[in-house]
């Protein structure tokens, strides 16, 4: 006998699962039992909209072979849930309802943090659903297809939590079977969650799927899968090989035409060494990866535990390798440069109104704007900074563009008088300078809000930019109608921007008008967060005065809009800085990028918190990202080159940093740390060089005085160190002044006793310097490796 293709009509053997010519998996000559035909719904699943009588639609998730995935509100336990409708042509045949129904019931039976929990199977006018738990957060592939090649300490940190939802599935005898990057969800505390369970195993039997359908994934499928034998707990195992796999080299190991062909890769081709793509993998890690994906299952780890052990073991060799050999890393590593189709800049609109006392208004409308589209993933948006730094300079659109980095520029111009506006908008593609769309409004006031959305939704409908769910309505969502509030708000962002005290002392009067004129306007609370944070970090207040305010307002901004991504960076760069809880500030700073995916800012706030937490390749990776978004920002730019000193990447930093300093010669921070790169390499004259550049521009700011004087003391020229650190001492009774400084005073020059009362003070105050100065790479400003150092860092909350 012999099985002919149903598609192609092509002749295979008789015991042949799938069409060797085109890969169809053939139809079982089983008989099936077919229910009457059911219809998908004829109402369309909108927000708002009811399913079951029981779960309110809140947004479609996505859809995938099984169906449809919504995000629901189950009215009746009051939480939300995951909504999976199944397709009808699968549940045609009874036998995979109930297949499904006892899978779920073991399903269900799994309890553990790293996997998300099954509810129950319903159905309802013929359409059956499945509930599950709802994670909030991205998943795997998304994550890898965004990010590109995880950290090396990332992707085993991941792969460890998937081993021990594993392990837990298959102690009660659940295997996954199509374990997938797609499979396992990323919450917004960084955990992991195992999706699926019980689903896979429901279309196992005969005869259920028709043409093009199959059991699992093919690029994750193990050889015994793929050949249609029976799967064990290994055969998970291999799966979750192939995803750490393609986490750390941002590929699969084996990709085809057909199915078939992927099939036929599993089980006769040996997969490339996962270092060939990326140098950073070591030996022992790619060991363990390859014996994940041994042909013969008995080769392989035989559960989870067993890969548990062999990652946790490579995991503890990471920070030793990296600090043994950094400068073998920095030749061999190499930056992933994100591919954007679609980028733009948004100028500065030019003010025409006959008075000229509209810029506020004009940098605001261009804000607006670019807030808006750095909602959009995959959209290159350049940040405010970058944007604006062409203000007011004669230089020819194009060449603009070319500077930025991007294919197409938004620039226009305000005429307002009185209640009227009168607002050019002209989108110019680069390449040839010509006009993409141009549009004139001519509105009054209060249709400003308008005005900005038609602009952002003409932007994207002529760049043909794709809109994933949820997008379309965050880019227009609106957080006031009050146009005076807008007003002022757009007033105190232009004050704070400029970073000075009588800037701070303006924008909190302007934000706090706002509020009086929309007491629910959240974006007027995460400014004044905003302020605050700046406040504490760059001026002179304590901050136990001013991060209490900020995190009071943050608060009231998330209670009226639990989504505002400014919020949640404040609330982020709060926890790294103040409370110095790194778990909630990874929470908030990538929920925040979710949000607001092409924020720079938020970008460079996630990689401080990666620094702080000695994650210093994944640090890196997020302030290039962060400097990508806004290449020609200063500020930006040198927080970039800070990432390569935490990483004792001395020369790599002095490169970024002096870079920097082509931008902007003026600016003291490059200078700052451009002495402390020359203090990692014990170039102690060239350190002081920088560091009386940095004193001198900044004012003499207090935190900059500290490593000039300590450095003096280091060559042997006490005294001048001495009248730095007294000046500071008569300063300090005054304004404030951090106390790590005097820390630092006591330290370099051996007084312990002292050292440790102002180290207890740091702690009791919450200095904004201590966790820099907790991983400070030079040696000799090291926190002492005493027993009462440690032990009141590991009070304040650091060990």
């Amino acid at each position: 006998m012999s099985n002919k293709c149903p598609k192609c009509q092509h002749v295979n053997p008789d015991d042949t699962v799938y069409c060797g010519k085109c890969g169809t998996q053939f139809p079982s000559s089983e008989k099936i039992e077919v229910t009457e035909t059911i219809e998908a719904p004829k109402k369309e699943l909108t927000r708002g909209t009811k399913f079951a009588d029981r779960y309110e639609i809140i947004e479609e998730l996505g859809k995938g072979g099984m169906g449809r995935v919504y995000r629901v509100e189950d009215t009746k336990l009051k939480q939300e849930v995951a909504l999976k409708l199944i397709k009808p042509e699968i549940t045609i045949d009874q036998k995979i309802i109930e297949r499904f129904r006892n899978e779920l019931k073991t399903a269900r039976m799994i309890a553990h943090k790293n996997v998300c929990r099954m509810f129950d199977l319903g159905e309802k006018n013929g359409i059956h659903f499945i509930t599950m738990e709802y994670v909030r957060g991205e998943d795997l592939k998304s994550f890898i297809h965004r990010s590109g090649q995880l950290a090396v300490g990332t992707a085993i940190r991941i792969a460890k939590q998937a081993c021990e939802g594993l392990s837990e599935a298959h102690k009660l005898g659940v295997v996954h079977r199509d374990l997938k990057s797609n499979n396992i969800m990323i919450d917004k505390k960084g955990n992991v969650r195992i999706m699926d369970f019980g689903i896979a195993r429901s279309l196992e039997s005969k005869g259920v799927t028709g043409a093009g359908m199959m059991i699992g994934t093919p690029e994750y499928m193990s050889p015994e899968q793929a050949e249609g034998k029976e799967v064990d707990q290994k055969s998970d195992i291999y799966s979750l090989g192939i995803i750490l796999y393609e986490m750390l080299t941002g590929r699969l190991p084996f990709e085809g035409g057909t199915t078939l062909s992927i099939a036929l890769k599993h089980k006769v081709e040996k997969p490339p060494e996962p270092e060939k793509y990326n140098p950073r993998i070591s030996e022992d890690l790619s060991r363990v990866i390859l014996k994940c994906m041994a042909k013969d299952k008995d080769v392989r780890y035989q559960n989870g535990e067993e890969l548990l052990s062999a990652l946790s073991k490579v995991e503890k060799g990471l920070s030793a390798a990296s600090k043994a050999a950094p400068t073998i890393k920095a030749k061999k590593e190499k930056q992933i440069e994100k591919k954007w189709h679609n980028s733009i800049a948004v100028l500065p609109f030019t003010d025409l109104s006959p008075q000229k006392d509209q810029e506020y208004f004009c940098d605001g409308m261009a804000e607006e704007i670019i807030n808006s589209l750095t909602k959009i993933e995959d959209f290159k948006v350049v940040a405010r900074t970058s944007a604006f730094s062409f203000k007011e300079k004669d230089i020819d659109i194009r060449e603009i563009g070319k500077k930025l980095n991007v294919n197409t520029v938004l620039e226009g111009s305000i005429r307002k008088a009185g209640n009227r506006l009168r607002i050019m908008a002209q989108l110019i593609n680069i390449a040839d300078g010509y006009h993409i769309w141009s549009e004139r409004f001519d509105r009054e006031l209060e249709d400003v809000f308008a005005i900005q959305d038609e602009v952002t939704l003409a932007i994207v409908e002529k760049l043909k930019v794709k809109l994933l769910r949820g997008e379309k309505a965050r880019l227009v969502k609106r957080h006031t109608d009050n146009p005076e509030a807008y007003n002022l708000l757009l007033k105190g962002t232009y004050y704070r921007q400029m970073l000075t005290a009588e800037g701070f002392k303006k924008a909190i009067e302007c934000l706090q008008q706002a509020l009086q004129k929309d007491p629910n306007y959240a974006l007027a609370y995460s400014g004044l967060a905003g302020v605050y944070c700046a406040i504490a970090y760059y001026g002179n207040v304590p901050p136990n005065e001013a991060y209490p305010k900020a995190k009071a307002y943050v608060k009231k901004a998330l209670d009226i809009d639990n989504t505002l991504a400014e919020a949640h960076a404040a609330l982020g760069f709060i926890y790294t800085h103040y409370d110095w809880n790194w778990a909630a500030a990874e929470q908030e700073l990538r929920q925040a990028l979710e949000s607001k995916p092409n924020s720079a800012l938020i970008h460079l706030y996630y990689s401080w918190l990666l620094t702080f937490t000695e994650r210093h390749e994944e640090a890196i990776f997020e302030a290039k990202r962060a400097q990508e978004l806004d290449p020609v920002s200063s500020f930006i730019n040198t927080y970039a080159g800070l990432t390569f000193i935490w990483a004792s990447q001395y020369d790599k930093a002095i490169e970024v940093l002096r870079m920097t300093l082509t931008l902007n010669p003026n600016f003291y921070l490059p200078h700052f740390f451009l002495g402390w790169a020359y203090l990692g390499k014990s170039m102690l004259e060239k350190a002081i060089e920088e560091f009386e550049k940095a004193v001198n521009l900044s004012g003499r700011m207090p935190w900059n005085v500290m490593p000039l004087a300590a450095t003096y003391y280091k060559l042997g020229k006490k005294a001048q160190a001495k009248k730095l650190f007294d000046s500071l001492k008569q300063r300090s009774r005054h304004e404030y002044v951090p106390p790590m400084v005097f820390f630092y005073d006591h330290l370099i020059s051996g007084d312990l006793d002292q050292a440790f009362e102002w180290l207890e003070r740091a702690c009791n105050e919450h200095d904004s310097y201590l966790g820099w100065c907790r991983i400070v790479p030079v040696d000799y400003y090291h926190i002492p490796d005493e027993p009462k150092f440690k032990a009141l860092l590991k009070k304040a909350g650091f060990e």
